[in-house]
Order: C-alpha cells, then structure tokens, then sequence
C-alpha cells in the first residue's frame, strides 16, 4: 500500500509533532529576566512558537541584533537543560507516521529549531526512527529560513517537488513550501491562526491529526 499523492512528507517540529510551548514560554520568561523584564502576559509568549528566536526577540521586545543574541545565550541556558523536556506529543502523532512509513513514505524534519535540540527531541519520545532525515538550524544562526531548509533537503535526497509536500502550524512553514516550490499542508491544531496561515495560500488545511492522516493517506 503506498500514499495517495505524496512519496516525500516534511514535518515542522513544534506545533506540528509537539506541543513545546511550556518550555518555550519558560525559556523566554528566564531570558528576559536576565534583562530586568518580567513579562506577565503568557499568551504574548506564544508568538515566539515558530519563528526563529533572533526575529521574535527583536520583533516583540525591541532587541537589536546584539542583544537578540545574548537573549538566545540565555534562552538556551534554560532550554537544553529543562525546556526542552517541558513538551508534550500531540495525540495521534506516532500512528500517523507509523502509518507514513508503512506505506513507503519518506519522513523528514524539517525545523527551524536547532539541529542538536531537534534530534534529542525526537530520541526523547522515540520518534527518530521515522524520520529518514533530520534538518534543523545552527547553533551560529545557519539555516533559520524554512525556505533555505526546505531546499536542502529537497537538493540533498534528490526529491521530486511534485512528491513532496511541507507540514507546518505556521506562516513560515507556507511560506517555505511556497518559495521552494513544494506543495504545502497547514495544521489548524499547532500555534498559527487560519487567517495567518491563509495569507500564504497552503494547499490544504487539516483541523487535527486525524484529519492529516484521512488527507495523506486517501482513506476516509
């Protein structure tokens, strides 16, 4: 048995596989108060599940590019220590790409997070067997724009656009899938908004992950 329509299938990360946002939001909140701001409103902290860091702490807080950086210093304190451990797996995830896979499908993470973190995470909730691949970021800020991971990955497996499809919770993931020319899916239950992720026109939407699985899979 093999896929309806696509052979390659990219995963975003958080918000797509994972719920990371405890962490994430724990992560910031230690960041900020290395620079006397103590943020009150959480639901503010839910913008940062997505983009990449140095863009939200600019964007949102007013860093310049210098002091964007040492607040990912102090993000990662935190992170690679307990945040990355305070992330749930969204219901249905590991039978969906156990189904993937039996019908021949190939998985790829395809994250703007950091490559290192990316990997432990999936080992966490042992889900890297799945993956034929995984591309993340650099630590030094390489590969932070979904487009630029997108076509690598396309490049480096030799993948057929028409057989590849992005599955993302945000604009960015759209948008990447857009630029590089690949078809793309927006999850309803991650971090962005349908009116967010309609501006970039994905191909499909899906509600849940059981709705991914009937779209990907052609079974009702």
């Amino acid at each position: 048995m093999v896929l309806m329509k696509y052979r390659s299938i990219l995963f975003d990360l958080d918000g797509t596989l994972t719920d990371p946002y405890p962490g994430i939001k724990n992560s910031i909140k230690y960041s900020l108060e290395k620079f006397r701001i103590f943020e009150e409103d959480d639901s503010r902290l839910k913008l940062f599940v997505g983009p990449p860091l140095e863009k939200s702490f600019m964007e949102f807080y007013s860093f310049d590019k210098k002091t964007a950086q040492k607040a990912i210093e102090y993000y990662r304190e935190y992170f690679s220590e307990k945040g990355i451990y305070e992330n749930t797996l969204y219901d249905g995830i590991e039978n969906l790409l156990r189904e993937l896979n039996g019908r021949n499908a190939e998985c790829v993470l395809a994250t703007s997070k950091p490559l290192v973190f990316a990997r432990k995470i999936l080992a966490y909730f042992h889900l890297n067997t799945y993956f034929k691949d995984v591309m993340g970021s650099g630590l030094d800020g390489s590969f932070t724009e979904k487009e630029d991971i997108i076509s690598h990955i396309v490049k480096k497996h030799g993948i057929n656009k028409q057989d590849a499809v992005m599955i993302g919770d945000r604009i960015y993931d759209v948008a990447g899938a857009n630029k590089a020319g690949i078809d793309s899916i927006a999850v309803l239950y991650g971090y962005g908004s349908k009116e967010e992720l309609e501006i970039e026109s994905p191909k499909y939407l899906c509600a849940s992950v059981a709705d991914l699985l009937k779209l990907l899979t052609g079974e009702e």
